[in-house]
């Protein structure tokens, strides 16, 4: 806690127009005292420091410049979290004083275990880690006091198979995150484990298609939120370059000259993509984008299958049989999308290429 008490004697007397000796005879002190107070050289006694703030008319806080801290828990949380913004070492005195007054305090205990999980991380040190795990074992006591959904005991877990991981214990990590592996939350985590760092690549696979397969629906959904914000906002350029990143992203992952559900799943973006090139004016790029979309939709809907054998670096792909939200053909997921889109313009320049493109085969 830093006080100002020299530099606001210095003010308030200055405020008032006094002298450096004319302070000094109303307090009945030396003007050697009242020269080393303002300096910070010496403290006055308690009873002089009342006389000041009586004469100044303020109170005994304010001439020492004390802030009385708010302390309640959302407050001290959200100091917590400025502290590590900038890795700022106070975080780690703030949060024993935060410890100590809320012990039991699920918020105080989880946030405080992040603030040593984050420096022990930073700086691999191995005490500051090892009061991460305490603190992380404390939350998953406390866990019933819980209401933030964003938080689970598998997030718990996660958390401390990153500090096991980051003391050397690669075994307690790795089975820390299988055993809180629900809907494949740390698949991706697991999987760069065993490959990067266990020298496991064959037992990684699984873990990492199962990843890359989550990583392409997350991604497409993400892009295909960000054009529905964008287009809201009118701003067209960043609408076709995200949509952009979409198409390059998922064309990547199509393996060369073979039909599949990658077709459908390209189509969709294809569609997407279309519509922010007609948008920000590019009409000929536009127009092609919706062939290439029709032509993968007499493709696949001709002959659908559902798993993800045609998706570049996936292996064990025979058992990954997916569903598409938006339709079980292209067909039908365009007009799903048409529909969501609502631009009546637009469809009727899908149905216009679509149209050319059957009557020429």
């Amino acid at each position: 806690m830093k006080l100002t008490l020299a530099e606001n004697i210095r003010s308030f007397r200055r405020e008032r127009k006094m002298t450096q000796e004319q302070l000094a005879t109303v307090l009945g002190v030396t003007v050697g005292a009242v020269y080393k107070w303002e300096s910070g050289l010496s403290v006055p006694e308690l009873d002089l420091i009342v006389r000041m703030a009586d004469f100044f008319d303020t109170s005994v806080d304010v001439l020492l410049g004390h802030r009385m801290l708010d302390n309640r828990i959302e407050s001290t949380i959200g100091r917590l979290y400025s502290f590590l913004e900038t890795l700022d070492p106070a975080a780690l005195t703030e949060a024993e004083k935060a410890l100590a007054k809320y012990p039991h305090s699920f918020e105080i205990v989880y946030t405080c275990a992040s603030v040593y999980l984050s420096f022990g991380c930073s700086a691999h040190n191995p005490q500051q880690l090892r009061r991460a795990l305490e603190l992380l074992e404390q939350s998953r006591l406390l866990f019933p006091q819980n209401s933030n959904p964003r938080i689970s005991e598998a997030t718990i877990c996660g958390k401390m198979s990153v500090a096991y991981y980051q003391l050397g214990e690669q075994q307690k990590s790795l089975e820390l995150m299988k055993q809180n592996n629900s809907d494949g939350l740390y698949s991706d985590e697991i999987g760069s484990l065993l490959a990067v760092y266990m020298n496991r690549p064959e037992d990684a696979v699984p873990f990492l298609s199962e990843a890359l397969v989550t990583g392409m629906s997350r991604m497409l959904n993400a892009i295909l939120g960000y054009v529905f914000i964008y287009r809201s906002r009118g701003d067209w350029t960043s609408a076709l370059d995200i949509a952009t990143l979409g198409y390059e992203f998922a064309v990547r992952l199509i393996r060369d000259g073979t039909p599949g559900y990658m077709d459908k799943m390209l189509a969709e973006v294809l569609l997407v993509l279309a519509y922010t090139q007609e948008k920000a004016g590019l009409a000929a790029e536009s127009r092609e984008s919706l062939r290439k979309t029709a032509e993968l939709a007499a493709r696949f809907d001709s002959t659908p299958e559902y798993t993800l054998r045609t998706m570049r670096f996936l292996e064990n792909a025979e058992h990954s049989i997916v569903f598409d939200t938006l339709g079980a053909t292209i067909s039908g997921s365009i007009d799903y999308l048409l529909g969501l889109l609502d631009d009546p313009g637009f469809t009727d320049l899908w149905k216009e290429i679509s149209n050319r493109e059957q009557s020429s085969r």
